[in-house]
């Protein structure tokens, strides 16, 4: 094989990638119809379906827009050699490797991120602001971003280094030292995202007590799970819509609900998705997740060691000479159809997980007030409740609301 040919091949892996998202988000369009099914009255009203479905609409045509813009800016980057001419850049300013790399993909990461600016504000203040979920202002999405670019340059640009300098000094077994880098990083991260990054952002506060932290503490010890760290979040600066989640473990674990998740809901309805919550962390799925997570990084990082003194894949970006940056780019496009197939398969055993929760759910709490919770989220976020099961194949993590409405009632 020449360079040529891995070229070729990685256009076509770009182009097939683009053309199977366009052919699923048409037949996501085209499922969705204006009379309000039978199968969501109770859910919806016709006034509410018919929003929702413009909501929908919108965002999906925005959504081809975006993607479209994306590849035609990759695939020009590779037909007119813009990532050599990248390398080229990175290489001119200084001769060392690690230093190189990280010119390299700062140039790509933040050129990127300033060229696509524009859809990330159309989205936020015409979308959404349209559709009455936007309560960013301009100030905080501009301190977002830079906040943004901050953690990127530390803990981004802290983790390539200690990668690029694994590889020059260890030769083909990088592999193994960036292994156990990653690990300890999702580790400490899975520990410390709440207290850490999510301060930056928004304002924790821990749960007053009151009627709604006396039924989650009895719930608790119920279920047989300890819990003292219940926090309300201000997620309403930023959206009207409504969420919770679980974070940590051990000692660390910690319940977070959005401002508006407790406006818009009774209190035994937010005690049943904390259940819900409570049944993944009871069912183990938070560390089964954390270690699939850190044995398909290992996985990734070996093959990546097979390749990646290969100078084919650098001259495939038309770059003159192989360095490590370009490598890991042309690997990263290679490696896209096996991405593809774990995402399938992480999302399969995702789905199946959030049944399981459901079911903790339904019978240490009630799963008629969490369908009645599901069906109260899915109205104020105007979600789509008829995903082509092709679409919700390939993308959902969660099954779709009704099919799990449908278990809890029944």
């Amino acid at each position: 094989m020449n360079s040529h040919t891995l070229f070729a091949i990685i256009c076509i892996i770009l182009a097939s990638g683009f053309l199977l998202d366009q052919f699923l988000d048409f037949l996501n369009y085209r499922n969705m119809k204006p009379e309000l099914p039978e199968s969501l009255r109770g859910i919806y009203d016709q006034e509410k379906y018919s929003l929702s479905q413009k909501y929908e609409r919108s965002r999906s045509r925005f959504g081809f827009i975006v993607s479209s813009f994306d590849f035609a800016v990759i695939m020009a980057m590779l037909i007119f050699g813009g990532f050599a001419y990248v390398d080229t850049i990175a290489r001119s300013i200084t001769g060392n490797t690690v230093l190189v790399t990280l010119i390299f993909f700062g140039i790509i990461i933040f050129a990127s991120d300033i060229i696509k600016l524009p859809f990330s504000l159309y989205s936020t203040f015409v979308i959404e602001e349209k559709f009455g979920f936007n309560k960013m202002t301009l100030a905080t999405f501009f301190g977002d971003k830079i906040k943004g670019w901050i953690l990127t340059v530390i803990i981004g640009g802290g983790l390539l280094s200690a990668v690029t300098y694994f590889y020059l000094a260890a030769g083909s077994e990088f592999w193994l030292y960036a292994w156990i880098l990653f690990t300890a990083f999702s580790v400490i991260l899975t520990m410390t995202y709440s207290t850490v990054i999510v301060p930056l952002f928004n304002k924790q506060t821990p749960l007053p007590e009151g009627e709604l932290r006396q039924e989650i503490e009895e719930f608790s010890k119920t279920a047989g799970f300890t819990l003292d760290r219940i926090y309300e979040i201000d997620g309403s600066k930023r959206s009207t819509k409504a969420n919770a989640y679980f974070t940590g473990f051990g000692s660390k674990k910690r319940i977070v609900l959005f401002d508006t998740l407790i406006r818009e809901m009774t209190t035994r309805e937010i005690v049943a998705v904390l259940a819900h919550e409570i049944g993944h962390y009871k069912k183990k799925h938070v560390i089964t997740g954390l270690i699939t997570g850190i044995l398909q990084m290992g996985a990734l990082l070996f093959i990546f060691s097979l390749f990646a003194n290969n100078p084919l894949l650098s001259q495939s970006l038309g770059a003159e000479n192989h360095s490590f940056h370009m490598a890991v780019l042309a690997f990263g496009i290679l490696f896209t159809p096996i991405n593809l197939v774990l995402g399938i398969v992480m999302n399969i055993l995702s789905r199946r997980n959030e049944f399981q929760a459901d079911r903790f759910a339904k019978e240490k709490y009630s799963g008629h007030e969490l369908a009645g919770a599901l069906k109260k989220l899915s109205v104020k976020n105007l979600s789509n409740l008829t995903p082509h099961p092709l679409y919700v194949f390939f993308h959902y993590s969660h099954p779709p609301v009704l099919a799990r409405i449908e278990r809890l009632e029944n």
